[in-house]
C-alpha cells in the first residue's frame, strides 16, 4: 500500500473513531496531525517525545482532545474503550495509551 493510501485509510478510521467517541459521550476536539521534522526535533529536545521516528511526520497519527462534562479527560482507564475501538478497526492501528511512554490522546496507523 502506498503512503497516500495509508494516509487516506488512516483518516477514514479517524472519522470512525471520533464518531464512536461521541457515541460514548465524549466531546472530541482536534489536536495535532501533521508534524515537520523540525517540530519533532523540538519535541525530542524538550522531552515531549522520545523519538525522531514519529508517525505524525508521515501524517498517519493524530492527537485528539476528549472532554466529558466540560473537563479534559486524559486518563488511560476512562479512554480505554476509545483506544480499544481504534485498535479494532485495523491491525496497524495503535493507541498511545498502551505504550510504556503513555501518550493517551495519540492514535496512529503504523506504516
Amino acid at each position: 500500500m502506498s503512503l497516500v493510501a495509508d494516509q487516506a485509510a488512516f483518516l477514514l478510521d479517524a472519522c470512525k473513531l471520533i464518531a464512536k467517541a461521541t457515541e460514548l459521550g465524549f466531546t472530541v476536539t482536534g489536536g495535532e496531525l501533521a508534524r515537520t521534522i523540525d517540530q519533532q526535533q523540538i519535541y525530542v529536545k524538550t522531552g515531549r517525545s522520545k523519538t525522531m521516528n514519529s508517525i505524525h511526520i508521515k501524517r498517519c497519527a493524530i492527537d485528539l482532545n476528549f472532554f466529558k462534562d466540560g473537563k479534559l479527560v486524559y486518563d488511560v482507564k476512562t479512554l480505554a474503550p476509545v483506544g480499544e475501538y481504534w485498535e479494532s478497526l485495523h491491525p496497524k492501528n495503535q493507541w498511545g495509551g498502551k505504550w510504556r511512554f503513555v501518550d493517551v490522546p495519540h492514535f496512529q496507523r503504523t506504516v
